[in-house]
């Protein structure tokens, strides 16, 4: 038997693996999960039911158009049928994005630190990662990134709040960016925690789209709406773009059952809004707290916040299991925490204060 191995592609070697947010210990200390920027509610009213009927028939595929979902979103965000596509959530749209965008010799830009999905559905596609650093508030440089633009760049990231360190760009300067931008490169909004937004002057990306069309927007169910375990995300792109995602989806991607919970989901928008408006009360507990307590906190438009701790990054995040809470490490750099039910806050906030009397 030959022990030669088939040939894979080159640009798969040092792909950098997606870490998930660590799981609470099964029969262990640790009690809540902060680590994966889930919604600690269950399902919306109505969803468990549509998602429960729609589960006696998940022996048929589901619908490739996704037409009910398509038409519901079509019309709350009052764009055309043909300007939607949706995938495996956000970050599968995004995936898409990149693969119909940009290959071999292409560039793909964003800021640094930000998802750590880009540099991992970069290299998959070919293309070479361009990362701009956050400026020192944790904040996207814009100037620089429009600085960075080559005439190889052939799409560009802003995840608007940004993940991990919840920050954001408000309107003037995103739209000074958008001005500076060639017509031929694409700019992605990443408004995946757009619901939690909160400030005033952070653009809407739907309406920045409408008369850009090089811009597309990614939206998701999976945070807000709570719709994580089922993988259903979406993207508003002028039809051109739209198109081409249509042609890298993966065929019959989303279930079927994701796509009845999503349109469940989207109908029961005063129950949302009131959840919503409870992550966001208990973000502001927090991070109200957290700079009590005397740590830098980046002002969060998302449902996390961020500590940048450098080389404690690893014993804060250990201390924090210790007491009861998995939050999410990056190694080197800082720690995010999801903002969960008061108690998963509270448990954080122990842990948090502690550590820092150790300083």
């Amino acid at each position: 038997m030959s022990e030669q191995s088939p040939r894979l592609r080159e640009a798969l070697e040092g792909i950098p693996v997606y870490k998930p947010g660590k799981p609470a210990a099964v029969g262990g200390p640790v009690a809540y999960k902060l680590s994966s920027n889930e919604n600690p509610y269950p399902p919306l009213p109505g969803v468990l039911e549509r998602v429960t009927a729609a589960a006696g028939a998940f022996n048929r595929y589901p619908d490739l158009a996704a037409t009910e979902l398509v038409n519901e979103l079509a019309e709350r965000f009052d764009v055309p049928v043909d300007h939607l596509a949706t995938g495996t959530g956000s970050v599968g749209v995004a995936q898409q994005l990149v693969q119909a965008t940009a290959g071999p010799g292409d560039e793909v830009l964003y800021a640094w630190r930000s998802f750590e999905a880009y540099p991992i559905i970069t290299q998959v596609s070919g293309a070479t990662s361009v990362q701009v650093p956050l400026t020192a508030e944790d904040v996207h440089d814009l100037d620089a990134m429009a600085d960075a633009i080559t005439d190889r760049t052939r799409l560009v990231f802003v995840c608007n709040p940004n993940n991990p360190t919840g920050t954001v760009v408000r309107r003037a300067a995103l739209e000074r960016f958008l001005d500076r931008v060639p017509a031929d490169v694409l700019v992605v909004l990443d408004e995946a925690y757009r619901e939690f937004i909160r400030d005033p002057e952070v653009p809407d990306g739907v309406r920045l789209y409408r008369d850009r069309p090089n811009v597309c927007v990614l939206r998701t169910f999976s945070k807000a709406y709570g719709l994580a375990g089922l993988r259903v995300g979406f993207a508003v792109a002028h039809e051109p773009v739209a198109a081409a995602l249509r042609k890298t989806a993966v065929p019959f991607g989303v279930s079927q059952l994701a796509q009845d919970a999503a349109v469940a989901s989207l109908r029961a928008e005063d129950e949302l809004l009131g959840r919503v408006g409870a992550l966001v009360g208990e973000r502001a507990r927090v991070h109200a707290a957290l700079v009590e307590q005397g740590w830098t906190v980046p002002p969060s438009q998302a449902n996390f916040v961020w500590l940048r701790l450098g080389d404690r990054t690893g014993d804060f995040a250990a201390a924090c299991e210790r007491a009861g809470v998995v939050v999410r490490p990056f190694a080197g750099e800082g720690v995010r925490i999801s903002v969960g039910e008061p108690e998963a806050n509270d448990l954080f906030l122990r842990a948090a204060g502690e550590f820092r009397a150790t300083l």
